[in-house]
């Protein structure tokens, strides 16, 4: 009789992660002062959910945002067609300042720049951001391409920022390439890692 796991191992899957709904890790990238952290292979068809995790991203330049972009498949240069949505909540350690709304400036209108993820990151030794992406079923050729994201900031004005982003490429072409990269100046320090959901 096949099993599961069985099925997993002839498509050469990892069997540690058991049963539908598993994830699968494929890529750990450790960021050192790099301009970018880039994932261009293992998206593919093989899964219909890719999750991206960045842990402990710390900025080599004060307030930078945290940002990322796509490419299509046989495309270039990481601008594809984004529209999207951007809330937060912040609270400072003063207790002096605490919101929760709408940020009409962090959102797209079918542009194609890179979508903040995780704004106001302080670069001080124990600041940094962490949080999560959902990329669904970037392999059709039929839908656009959703995704999903939350962040915990340590902002530079030394508080707690909570985002919530979500969108679509606006394309049916698959989207095969992932790239992170700061506002401003290259990410110091932090691990990303890319995970296949079964």
């Amino acid at each position: 009789m096949t099993t599961y796991s069985d099925i997993r191992y002839d498509m050469g899957l990892s069997t540690s992660a058991t049963g539908v709904g598993g994830m699968v890790l494929l890529a750990t990238e450790t960021a050192s002062s790099s301009d970018t952290i880039d994932f261009t292979s293992k998206i593919d068809s093989l899964y219909k959910e890719y999750i991206f995790k960045f842990i402990n991203v710390h900025p080599a330049t004060d307030a930078a945002e945290l940002s990322f972009q796509a490419n299509a498949a046989g495309g270039s240069g990481f601008d594809e067609t984004i529209t999207s949505t951007y809330f937060r909540a912040v609270h400072n350690e003063a207790d002096t300042a605490a919101t929760l709304n709408y940020d009409a400036n962090r959102d797209q209108a079918q542009a194609t720049g890179f979508q903040e993820i995780a704004s106001d990151v302080g670069n001080e030794n124990d600041q940094s951001a962490s949080g999560y992406l959902h990329l669904f079923d970037p392999s059709s050729t039929t839908f656009t391409k959703h995704f999903i994201l939350r962040s915990s900031v340590y902002i530079a004005d030394t508080g707690a920022r909570d985002q919530f982003v979500a969108g679509y490429f606006n394309t049916t072409s698959a989207i095969d390439e992932i790239q992170f990269k700061m506002s401003s100046g290259n990410i110091d320090a932090g691990t990303f890692k890319m995970y296949g959901v079964l």
